[in-house]
């Protein structure tokens, strides 16, 4: 009377996998003298196959082949009666389920009528001998109308054939394909000597009698001393909070419904190493499977799944001995939840995984229909409930076919179907000795979701996950690698290899360089006034020095207080000039976050006008742009450029060059300060990723206080480009606003794509084409090319779209400019790669690189990086890390 877990602990059981799925817990009810019912009722796991037959397509995923290469003199008749005889043996394979009044039954045939028709067919060549076979062995069942057992002969020589036999699932499961084998191959040698049928000796029971027993062993599920009320109490609470479904590394949405198609790859480890997991596992008084089970917990959670796994698996569900010699669907299936949180070491982890698998496995007559059926988990035709992973452990008996007279091979029988996302089947080889010989794993996945390059790269990181236990069993689980070197080096290394020399001048010198090769060409245009580069430079540089003696310079801010103008982009560029920092501040704005934002930063004046004055907290200096006096004052002022001589301390590239607050919607609006030699950098790949100069139009659409605008202005004045714009009246009138577009022929429009949508369907609208638009740079969403702006810069429209990605806290960091076979692609566009000078990483929560195709979180690092947030130090801190893959003393920002 030994229990299960008993079983791990006595010192001479080793091969315990067998014993997981043979030992009875179960006595047989004496239920044989009962006369059996004419309407049979399906056992619990034919009813789930029977209505998924019924709901969907599910093709050949439930179908079990067998498939042997016969050389030899061979016997048609023979095999014919053989399998005759094994249908006749076993009743399960001439049971058809009938319905009636919408419940489904089980209606065995009679003998006679029922063997099996064996096709004969003349095959071709190789190529189409194997499409034949596919085509025999996918054929679906009518399980109302025809027996669920189909068997066809392939001639390919005069003496060579393939038999196929494909049984469906709801008649026969893995357990049962070696006593069918055994059975067919009694048969056919009873046959030669002239032996009648069922020369093995009649069965003592059959299947039907299994599911009227099946029933009468679990009781009403109502009832509290039932066998299956008591275990479904310990489902009940094992199962509580189960996640829906696990996030894994998918190649495409989940469809609504699965199409069930799927392929296999094999990941393989060797003796060596399946001595050192049988030792390891021995220790923990584990066995292989739970080594395995936990090592493909591990993975999942490393590959994004989170820390709650569960793994389906199947139990042979064979608890009498009756049924061993049984062809029929007996196999139940447990849910082994895994739980690797908190970031336990594998020794540690695997005993959590046997003690948790022992539990189930003391409870595994429950049927799995049962359960979802009582538990009712968020039901969906698209993925499987409670687990969409399985691990199988093929430890059922494997005898070597052989028929009189014959050489026979089994051949693999792949149907390319898949049940689950994944599924991992184990076979553990034994060597002549006794030792572990190696472990092969096949890994079943559902096409739908997976290509085979990406469960080829998931086995490599389970190999690596292997290595890594056998070398540290007690390193947490986090630590163990996942990754090869050379994917290492690609995903931090190559895909950052974006040095690139850039000028080696300040913000200010860009554009006063820019001036002395274009001081004629017009830099400005708002309304009717225009400046050319000359005039807005001599403007700039006088007002720079008033703002200087207001306090101004590296280190220091100044905040822009006014409505759009010629004049607030002279201010502008004033402060830049200085060397100190701008901090936009929307008029529109309410009354309460305009004085927080000059609280918090601390600006030392604020520009503004007359009318916006008296909206500027008292005590706060002021500078009036439309002041008659500010305007004297800025002309008595020398116009030539500011030398690092005139400003308080030389400018460098780490000085601030604005503060842009976040918008505050998750909580307290945050100063992001950012060094001038990000912008440096991004005008100089800039140049180079879209190009244009003199003659060229840029609008300057976005609000000053988003760091939009700052591309926009700083592109335009480093490149000789026109900066046209627009009244704020203009940008919310949509209509207006392509009005405007058109009329000042701009050709380049930075705005985030629900924006570019509504300008397109304007421009559609008012019949006018915008043909001098060529380039619209999208940021701020995600960009959406089934849209008003698909087909608004769709190919044949001679404009390029660019996407760009960038928080405030980087600025512009990834770019992509769309090309044309991206517009007729269901794949969501990109954001590209990193810009000149800047690095992405996709981490883990232990900062590790994750690999392609897995979730994780996106840090920026490099020459865009903002300093941090103004009088923020501790979410500063959180935010901007140390870097551990780039320069010493170098940080990355957290996305």
């Amino acid at each position: 009377h030994l229990t299960i877990r008993d079983l791990f602990e006595h010192p001479t059981v080793h091969d315990i996998d067998n014993h997981l799925t043979t030992t009875p817990t179960t006595t047989r009810p004496a239920l044989l003298a009962a006369p059996r019912p004419a309407r049979v009722p399906l056992s619990y796991g034919q009813r789930r196959l029977w209505f998924l037959d019924r709901l969907e397509e599910t093709g050949a995923a439930y179908h079990m082949p067998l498939v042997l290469r016969l050389r030899g003199p061979l016997d048609q008749d023979r095999l014919r009666a053989a399998l005759a005889d094994v249908v006749a043996r076993h009743e399960s394979l001439r049971t058809v389920f009938r319905e009636a009044d919408g419940e489904p039954w089980q209606e065995v045939l009679p003998v006679e009528g029922t063997a099996p028709a064996l096709s004969v067919v003349e095959a071709g060549a190789a190529g189409s001998l194997e499409a034949q076979v596919r085509e025999f062995l996918c054929r679906a069942f009518d399980l109302a109308g025809e027996p669920p057992l189909r068997a066809g002969l392939f001639r390919t020589q005069p003496q060579e054939h393939l038999l196929a036999v494909v049984v469906h699932h709801i008649a026969c499961d893995g357990w049962s394909m070696a006593p069918l084998a055994r059975d067919l191959q009694n048969a056919y040698e009873a046959s030669g000597r002239g032996v009648g049928r069922d020369a093995d000796g009649a069965l003592p029971v059959q299947y039907a009698d299994y599911t009227r027993w099946q029933r009468e062993l679990l009781g009403d599920p109502d009832a509290p001393e039932s066998l299956a009320a008591r275990q479904l109490a310990y489902w009940e609470q094992e199962l509580r909070g189960l996640p829906e479904e696990l996030r894994l590394p998918y190649d495409r949405p989940r469809p609504a419904r699965p199409s069930y198609a799927g392929g296999s790859v094999v990941v393989r480890v060797d003796a060596t190493e399946h001595q050192e997991l049988q030792r390891l596992a021995r220790a923990s008084g584990a066995t292989v499977f739970m080594a395995v089970q936990s090592l493909i917990a591990v993975l999942l959670t490393r590959l994004g799944a989170g820390t709650d796994i569960p793994i389906g698996t199947p139990v042979a569900g064979r608890s009498d001995e009756a049924l061993e010699d049984l062809v029929g669907f007996f196999v139940n299936t447990l849910v082994l939840r895994t739980d690797t949180s908190g970031d336990p070491g594998f020794a540690d982890l695997l005993e959590r995984v046997r003690d948790r698998d022992l539990d189930a496995l003391g409870r595994q007559d429950l049927p799995f229909e049962t359960l979802v059926e009582r538990l009712r988990p968020a039901r969906s035709l698209a993925r499987h409930p409670f687990f969409q992973v399985l691990l199988v452990a093929q430890n059922n008996e494997r005898l070597p076919f052989r028929l009189p007279g014959l050489e026979v091979d089994e051949r693999p029988a792949a149907l390319g179907t898949a049940q689950f996302d994944l599924s991992y089947s184990l076979v553990e080889k034994t060597a002549t000795d006794g030792r572990g010989d190696g472990i092969e794993i096949t890994v079943e996945y559902a096409a739908d979701l997976f290509d085979a390059a990406t469960v080829e790269r998931m086995n490599d990181c389970l190999l690596r996950l292997v290595h890594g236990v056998l070398r540290a069993p007690d390193a947490p689980v986090s630590t163990l690698p996942l990754l090869s070197a050379a994917e290492r080096r690609r995903l931090i290394v190559d895909c950052n290899a974006t040095d690139h020399e850039v000028p080696g001048l300040s913000l200010p010198g860009m554009i006063e360089a820019q001036v002395a090769r274009t001081p004629g060409a017009t830099a400005v245009v708002h309304e009717d006034q225009r400046l050319t580069y000359a005039e807005l430079n001599a403007r700039a540089n006088r007002f720079a020095r008033l703002l200087m003696s207001r306090g101004a310079g590296p280190e220091r801010t100044v905040a822009l207080f006014a409505p759009r103008s010629a004049e607030l982009v002279v201010a502008l560029l004033a402060v830049v000039k200085t060397g100190a920092a701008y901090l936009p501040v929307d008029t529109a704005h309410p009354a309460d976050r305009i004085a927080y934002l000059l609280e918090d930063a601390g600006p030392v004046c604020v520009v503004t006008t007359a009318a916006l004055s008296e909206h500027v907290p008292d005590g706060t200096a002021t500078v009036v742009l439309d002041s008659d006096a500010t305007a004297r004052e800025a002309a008595a002022l020398p116009d030539t450029d500011v030398t690092d001589g005139e400003r308080t301390t030389p400018l460098l590239p780490a000085h601030p060059v604005y503060v842009i607050y976040t918008s505050g919607s998750t909580g307290r609006p945050k100063g992001v300060v950012l060094p001038s030699g990000a912008l440096v950098n991004l005008m100089a790949w800039h140049h180079r990723a879209m190009g244009g100069g003199p003659g060229t139009v840029t609008a300057q659409f976005a609000s000053l206080s988003f760091d939009a605008a700052a591309h926009e202005l700083f592109s335009a004045f480093t490149m000789g480009k026109t900066l046209a714009v627009p009244l704020d009246d203009t940008r919310k009138d949509t209509e207006e606003l392509v009005r405007w577009l058109d009329r000042h022929r701009v050709n380049e429009l930075f705005a985030p794509t629900p924006v570019v949508d509504a300008v397109a369907e304007a421009a559609g609208r008012l019949g006018l084409a915008l043909p001098h638009l060529v380039d619209i740079a999208q940021a701020g969403e995600a960009l959406t090319l089934h849209s008003a702006l698909g087909g608004f810069c769709a190919p044949g429209s001679g404009r390029r779209l660019h996407n760009y990605y960038g928080p405030t806290e980087t600025h512009v960091v990834t770019a992509w400019t769309v090309p044309d076979a991206a517009f007729g692609s269901p794949a969501a566009p990109p954001i590209g790669p990193p810009i000149w000078n800047t690095r992405a990483y996709v981490l883990d929560e232990g900062l590790k690189p994750v690999p392609v195709g897995v979730p994780g979180e996106l840090y920026l690092a490099g020459d865009q990086v903002a300093r941090g947030y103004v009088n923020r130090p501790g979410l500063t801190a959180q935010r901007f890390v140390a870097d551990p893959y780039g320069p010493p003393g170098t940080r990355m920002y957290r996305t």
